[in-house]
């Protein structure tokens, strides 16, 4: 029976996700044999594993960093919000309908089912499971539902350490406040406390930490600190609000790309590695009027409800900025949900996102798509017809878009890996001025993303550059991260207590 560490939420965005991939990253170079496992997910950042089904892109993460491929036993139940219409349900990997969730909670003995046999797949190949949580820990009103947090722990008698975030405030509250509301049963599986997302000098919380342990009688296992040039993953949409990413300055010696932060956003981490690029600016607008003449290039990423975001493009004042920047000559492209859009209309007939039958698009590709029960998923690779590069990723998506005119270019040629039969993907026109995907993590491809950018430096008049090595260089990170752990846990005694168990 392999042994398993849990990290539990005073909150959600606490650091659970990045704390669970430091200590996969961590067990695995101490030579265990280590997974991560969340059992229930909600977010639209989502990837095809190896067995083609979807999973959170956070677990994605957390394998890489344990040295394994990604698997739906991984993240056996994944939540997709869809505006006002509830959740999709992907369940081991597929989706399994839309509900809400009284419909949700009546099917709880199967996900629990779905939930212990994915478990115990991971358990036998492996010493170490690291678990996630999610949210909070001690929604009281959610407690007796809860599939994922306490009752998991009760359930595999897994110790846990609660992750909080003392950079939002309230500390002591968040600490104190989600202990106290543990059951003395529940209370025996904590092993300590990790405090995350410090900012100063550590010598002046020592009587703050004398104080948690005091009142909790456990140990604060980890003060640390907040970093800013380790680079990983982020599990949603969370990283892309306005509080999280303030607009930064654009100016004619960088590449500066728009990015449309759509109501539902999804798998913006499509885009994350163009901001690695040192010359990049890259900002998500919520409002037509910030999309100025100074960006080169807007992009339209994935969505979640398409028809809802088209309404609201529709109402917005967005569609009539976005013409005003196609008719300047900018580049504009679109990935998956954002590739429906630019097209001329949606046609939902069996309402898989919406009520609504049909919505107009923004007219920018002839293309109309139609919104199908059956999804689409599966990794594929290619080439770009438009620049000439090779392309990997991955599909997720329930739409076809069919091609209205021949005015302009397929954008990509595709096939699946060792499968002979290639398709066209995507639309472009005006010599790739505008184009359409629904190919996720195409920019992953350093030669891709470095013709894109080249092309837009020479627009500009700047030099070339060669592209940052791509996604490979995620592997060091991990190393980063493990080590910026290391330093500021005793990890040594969570190794110790973990291997023990309760």
């Amino acid at each position: 029976m392999a042994k398993a560490l849990m990290f539990l939420g005073t909150g959600s965005d606490v650091g659970k996700s990045i704390a669970t991939t430091a200590f996969c990253r961590i067990f695995k170079r101490r030579g265990y044999r280590v997974a991560p496992f969340k059992a229930q997910n909600m977010s639209n950042n989502s990837y095809v594993t190896i067995e083609g089904g979807e999973i959170g892109r956070a677990q994605v993460a957390q394998a890489e960093a344990a040295g394994l491929l990604p698997s739906i036993h991984m993240n056996p139940i994944l939540l997709k919000p869809s505006a006002n219409q509830g959740v999709q349900v992907v369940l081991q990997g597929r989706p399994i309908g839309t509900m809400k969730a009284k419909t949700y909670y009546e099917l709880k003995p199967r996900f629990k089912k779905a939930i212990k046999e994915s478990y115990h797949y991971l358990e036998k190949d492996h010493d170490v499971i690291i678990i996630e949580g999610a949210g909070s820990c001690c929604e009281m009103n959610l407690k007796g539902n809860d599939l994922v947090n306490l009752p998991l722990a009760k359930s595999f008698r897994v110790p846990c350490i609660l992750v909080a975030d003392i950079d939002r405030g309230g500390v002591f509250a968040q600490i104190i406040g989600t202990y106290q509301l543990m059951t003395p049963a529940e209370r025996k599986l904590a092993m300590g406390f990790l405090i995350n997302k410090f900012r100063g000098e550590s010598d002046l919380f020592t009587s703050g930490i004398d104080y948690i342990e005091k009142r909790t009688a456990k140990p604060v296992l980890g003060l640390v600190p907040y970093f800013q040039d380790i680079h990983i993953d982020s599990e949603d949409s969370v990283a892309v609000q306005i509080d999280k990413r303030p607009i930064k300055t654009t100016g004619p010696r960088s590449v500066n790309i728009a990015v449309l932060r759509l109501p539902t956003i999804s798998n913006f981490t499509d885009l994350e590695i163009l901001e690695q690029e040192e010359d990049v600016i890259m900002n998500y607008l919520s409002h037509s009027k910030d999309l100025i003449s100074d960006y080169d290039y807007f992009v339209l990423p994935g969505t979640k409800n398409v028809m809802e975001d088209a309404a609201w493009l529709n109402r917005s004042g967005w569609k009539k900025a976005i013409h005003e920047f196609a008719g300047s000559g900018k580049k504009i492209l679109g990935i998956c949900g954002g590739y429906q859009l630019l097209g001329r209309m949606i046609l939902d007939p069996w309402g898989v996102e919406s009520d609504r039958k049909k919505v107009k698009g923004l007219n920018l590709l002839p293309i109309t798509t139609t919104l199908e029960e059956e999804k689409i998923v599966r990794k594929v690779m290619g080439a770009c017809l438009v620049y000439n590069k090779p392309v990997t990723g991955y599909e997720i998506h329930m739409g076809t878009s069919r091609i209205t005119e021949k005015r302009g270019e397929s954008f990509l040629k595709l096939h699946v890996q060792g499968k002979k039969q290639a398709w066209e993907d995507g639309w472009s026109v005006n010599q790739g001025q505008i184009a359409g995907t629904y190919l996720h993590g195409l920019f992953d491809s350093p030669n891709f993303r470095g013709a894109i950018l080249n092309d837009l430096r020479s627009i500009k008049g700047l030099s070339a550059k060669r592209p940052q090595p791509g996604r490979k260089a995620r592997f060091s990170q991990y190393d980063s991260l493990a080590e910026h752990f290391e330093k500021h846990c005793d990890v040594d005694k969570i190794i110790h207590q973990t291997m023990k168990g309760i």
